[in-house]
């Protein structure tokens, strides 16, 4: 079940493992009440996974499983099923099945999807279809499955946030109910106080102003299908139907697949909680040269389809991958959801490339998009959860001869990524060019990079700055230029251990380039909020600072 961690959390509460009055902190940074489950994050929290194997350890035991009409669309349930029932084992699965998912109704997207056929069908001795809302109904069908010797389930057959005005058995109910909502639910139950807690409730701002960017914000994520839909509206609606698939995982209000499906239904596919199989699919569709699937889900997700990547490599199938919420940053559902092995997708042998690419603004995503959309083979666009500024060019002298240095004016003329910016896949960029060594990043990370940079010339340092929107591409005339430098540091919101840090290095080795290098990566596990998790990571522009003038101080030593 989605976020069943709200469960959890009540009866840790309940409990006494924790106050009830921290459950008001819910997502919120450094209360150990992440949007998942965290084994020994949360007190009280007892559980993550691992049902079968539970019961297999304890065969002396029932085990109960919380479930829902979405977890059950994921593959590997139906392997669980299918393997509880080969060793009898005596779990007991409650599945919520509200007809609701992020995207949709299952009824809808998936007609023909039952989950009493579909359990029934994998062999459990008993499934019971129960009315979730009568508890009569619901505690003779939990204490039949409850007694019955191996595995059965309890179907509660629900609408999602009964008796919720505005929300009940909508799609909109599936997490966050609207504070108007949630206090008219309670004042209507006895509980007139209740709009003062939630009301008082305020959001934190960072408190920080970057230097080098705007402080208009844009979502690259939803920028991406904004950016599709650009290049699908030059194509007849019959020849982009013909041409391109487009398929969603359920997250398509997450991903930016939404726009695309409200403005180009004709190639649009909703889709399940399946990415393996939507994934295959979209590959499947591309398989011919003159097609293109496209596919999308969460970058943590990365994981779940290494397998159908390389086999789609392997068929020369041309599909277009957005994966979104890559790396740290305003991560509210914590180390789960961390989308920091990226580049686990660039699997292939060296004879045949893919590429990957994390654009750093909504101006350079559009940029990429148009770009790659109709190259061939695969090719992976990465954009985070957060909303980033736009890159601005760095300041110019006013004269040839003068040290004042003048602000661009104002307008798409002052962004870096505005104009006539074509993107080059592969071409690293100088943002700032400097002799006293340079930091490399991309994506979320480039304008706090920037900011770094600047504060650090400020300070007569003369740092560069090189956007590596290409993570897996080396540019040798970029790399041949800033490895004669003093020294490389490579800032990034992916992991450290697997992430464009641990390969820059090599790079520079394989060339004979020898600065001084460091890498500064996700290194631990979240803290929960939004903004806070990359100051919890150390990827703050301040920790950046403190890394550059170690590298510096290390190679004036050296030199």
């Amino acid at each position: 079940m989605r976020h069943r961690v709200a469960t959890q959390y009540l009866l840790a509460a309940l409990e006494g493992s924790l106050p009830v009055e921290q459950l008001i902190h819910y997502r919120s940074a450094n209360s150990k009440l992440p949007g998942h489950p965290e084994l020994g994050l949360t007190p009280g929290v007892k559980f993550s996974s691992g049902l079968n194997g539970v019961a297999m350890a304890h065969p002396d035991k029932a085990v109960f499983c919380l479930g829902s009409d979405g977890s059950q669309q994921e593959g590997n349930d139906a392997e669980a099923a299918r393997l509880a029932v080969s060793q009898n084992l005596n779990v007991k699965l409650f599945i919520d099945d509200n007809d609701v998912t992020i995207a949709g109704h299952p009824s809808q997207y998936l007609p023909g999807y039952n989950l009493v056929n579909t359990l029934q069908g994998h062999g459990l001795g008993k499934v019971i279809a129960a009315d979730g809302e009568n508890v009569d109904s619901l505690w003779a069908a939990v204490s039949s499955v409850v007694m019955h010797d191996g595995p059965a389930a309890v179907i509660s057959k629900r609408k999602i946030a009964p008796g919720i005005g505005g929300l009940e058995g909508e799609i909109k109910a599936h997490d966050v109910i609207p504070i108007k909502s949630a206090i008219q639910y309670l004042e209507e139950r006895g509980y007139p106080n209740a709009g003062d807690i939630l009301l008082n409730i305020k959001p934190h701002s960072q408190p920080y102003l970057y230097i080098g960017s705007s402080t208009e914000l844009a979502a690259n994520r939803v920028v991406f299908g904004e950016s599709v839909n650009g290049v699908l509206d030059k194509l007849s609606k019959e020849e982009a139907a013909k041409k391109v698939m487009v398929i969603d995982s359920d997250l398509e209000g997450s991903t930016g697949l939404k726009a695309i499906h409200q403005k180009h239904p004709e190639v649009f596919l909703s889709s399940g909680i399946m990415e393996r199989g939507n994934f295959s699919a979209a590959a499947g569709f591309g398989f011919d040269s003159d097609k293109f699937g496209v596919f999308s889900t969460f970058s943590a997700f990365t994981e779940m389809v290494i397998s159908e990547i390389t086999m789609a490599r392997l068929n020369n199938c041309n599909v277009l991958c957005h994966f979104s919420h890559a790396g740290i940053d305003e991560i509210a559902d914590n180390t789960c959801h961390f989308g920091i092995n990226t580049l686990f997708v660039d699997n292939g042998l060296s004879d045949v490339e893919s590429f990957l690419y994390f654009p750093a603004d909504a101006l350079q995503m559009k940029a990429v998009v148009e770009r790659v959309f109709f190259e061939h083979g695969l090719r992976f666009i990465f954009s985070p959860r957060s909303k980033l500024p736009y890159i601005l060019k760095p300041k110019v002298k006013a004269q040839p001869d003068s040290e004042t240095e003048t602000e661009h004016e104002d307008g798409d003329r002052a962004k870096f990524f505005g104009g006539d910016y074509k993107f080059v896949p592969g071409k690293d960029e100088i943002i700032v060019d400097g002799s006293a060594g340079y930091v490399v990043s991309f994506g979320d990370m480039l304008h706090r990079s920037y900011d770094a940079v600047l504060r650090c010339r400020q300070e007569g340092l003369d740092v560069g700055l090189v956007n590596k929107s290409t993570l897996n591409i080396v540019d040798e005339q970029m790399i041949m230029k800033i490895g004669q430098t003093p020294f490389i540091l490579v800032v990034e919101s992916l992991n450290q251990k697997t992430g464009l840090g641990s390969k820059y290095g090599t790079w520079l080795l394989e060339r004979h380039l020898t600065p001084k290098f460091g890498y500064m990566g996700a290194t631990k596990e979240g803290c929960g909020g939004l903004w806070e998790q990359v100051i919890h990571q150390n990827l703050d522009p301040q920790s950046i600072i403190l890394k550059i003038k170690v590298l510096a101080q290390g190679a004036a030593v050296s030199h």
